[in-house]
């Protein structure tokens, strides 16, 4: 396992970027094709006591990135020995039939176009409304778009098997709506719906150019989680599927971390018919986002209130120690500057890291906290500007991804020479949203090249790829 190196401090980072193996044999791989190993040029000692192999395809590198505070070792996955995207687990394979108790219309569709008239049935049944029939027809279309660009030869299967089982979802929680805790559980049975959102996801992931930064660190944390400790994870946030996203970087790694995570989440993930089939498979820590607290005055109360109950049970949740909280302090999904087009995490809200901090530090449990960057916009980027009605349309795309983690934060260390609380706040905020921003900085120069970079101050180097 190849390991990355951490500086010793927080202001300075190494990161090695690993890229994905396939999920699956591409068929007509040589026997040559091997588990995946990392590659690299004779003499190379620049990654320690790695396991190396030569590899025969020179067309495929690794990059080495420098910037003026982090580097990376960026390795493409490659189709080599596996496929992009695997098939989709069928609604019977993930308990649908068993919890309905009979083969709904979309589960019996059999191309596209009858899961169309599916969608037509239900309103004309007065089961959905003509809003949400609209929505779920511009969805599988974009859908089916996306999976094509793969270029999968099991695409027209996928898209089928997926999108039957979304819009099964759909309608059952139009029907009977599900309401979520302010803690909730992610729901495993009788019907996966962790599993059901990773399925959806995951043929939308080009893995060929998708990058998971300082892979040794989620082991770490993997580690810590497992010895009881709390961990909180300062990220930004670019789209509705980001947990789906993560969990998929890293569930050949570190599954046990993937499926431990609790994601702190807004209202309109789990209250949008389209969202909450996907919702429900993840543990939510549900709240009002800051960015929609007065999108209708005289809900701001109810809000804050509901808030302060899911803080509480936040706080009861780090007690018990062994818990992995993300939060996206920015309070939303990163946008595009309206001017340049240009992409850039929001900055952090320095008091909902505070809160965070302290939440961790009073639970009496020994924690820690990392800045983790996510680059997956491209994949379904949010509407440019906030939206105040439930109900966005969803573009999306085939496209790579990235996942980084920056080495931990330790909160005295950053601040002792604040003069003040007040400063101090700020001042580890700053340093969060800093360290974020080095690891986005390299992954987007590994996916997109690194006009993002100072020339002066950084260096792309080419070795040799992964199989």
């Amino acid at each position: 396992m190849i390991s990355s190196v951490a500086s010793s401090s927080y202001w300075t980072t190494t990161v090695v970027v690993t890229m994905f193996s396939a999920l699956r044999r591409t068929p007509g791989c040589s026997s040559g094709c091997r588990l995946p190993i990392a590659c690299r040029s004779a003499g190379d000692s620049s990654l320690g006591s790695s396991i190396w192999l030569d590899c025969s395809d020179p067309s495929r590198r690794d990059r080495e990135i420098r910037g003026p505070k982090a580097s990376a070792v960026v390795r493409p996955v490659g189709r080599g020995c596996g496929s992009v995207t695997r098939r989709a687990v069928l609604a019977w394979d993930m308990g649908a039939e068993e919890e309905v108790g009979y083969s709904r219309c979309f589960l019996r569709a059999r191309n596209g176009e009858e899961l169309l008239f599916c969608i037509r049935r239900e309103v004309e049944a007065g089961k959905l409304s003509s809003e949400i029939a609209t929505r779920l027809e511009e969805l599988y279309y974009n859908y089916r778009n996306a999976v094509m660009q793969s270029g999968d030869p099991s695409a027209q299967e996928i898209i089928l098997s997926n999108m039957a089982v979304a819009f099964d979802r759909v309608l059952l929680d139009v029907e009977d709506p599900f309401s979520f805790s302010p803690c909730h559980k992610a729901i495993r049975e009788p019907f996966d719906y962790y599993m059901f959102g990773q399925n959806y996801l995951r043929p939308l992931i080009d893995f060929r150019t998708s990058y998971i930064g300082n892979l040794s660190l989620f082991f770490d944390m993997e580690e810590k989680l497992k010895q009881g400790h709390n961990i909180i994870l300062f990220s930004n946030h670019q789209t509705e599927a980001d947990p789906a996203l993560i969990a998929l970087l890293l569930e050949r790694t570190n599954l046990y971390f993937a499926e431990k995570m609790a994601f702190v989440a807004g209202d309109r993930v789990v209250t949008d018919p389209l969202c909450k089939p996907f919702s429900m498979g993840r543990n939510l820590i549900c709240i009002f986002s800051k960015k929609h607290m007065h999108d209708v005055p005289e809900l701001v109360e109810m809000k804050k209130r509901a808030n302060t109950r899911s803080l509480k049970e936040m706080a009861l949740l780090l007690r018990s120690g062994s818990q992995v909280i993300w939060i996206a302090p920015s309070g939303g999904r990163d946008r595009p500057d309206p001017l340049t087009g240009e992409w850039n995490p929001a900055p952090f809200d320095a008091s909902s890291v505070d809160n965070m901090r302290r939440l961790l530090d009073h639970s009496g449990v020994v924690g820690h906290m990392y800045p983790l960057a996510l680059l997956c916009y491209e994949v379904m980027p949010p509407p440019r500007e906030v939206e105040k009605q439930i109900g966005e349309r969803r573009k999306i795309s085939f496209h790579g991804i990235g996942l980084s983690v920056a080495p931990k934060i330790n909160f005295v260390e950053i601040t002792a020479g604040c003069e003040n609380p007040d400063e101090a706040k700020e001042v580890f905020s700053q340093a969060a949203y800093d360290s974020m921003i080095e690891h986005y900085n390299v992954l987007e120069c590994a996916i997109y090249g690194c006009k993002g970079l100072n020339a002066s101050n950084s260096i792309v180097s080419l070795s040799q790829p992964w199989l």
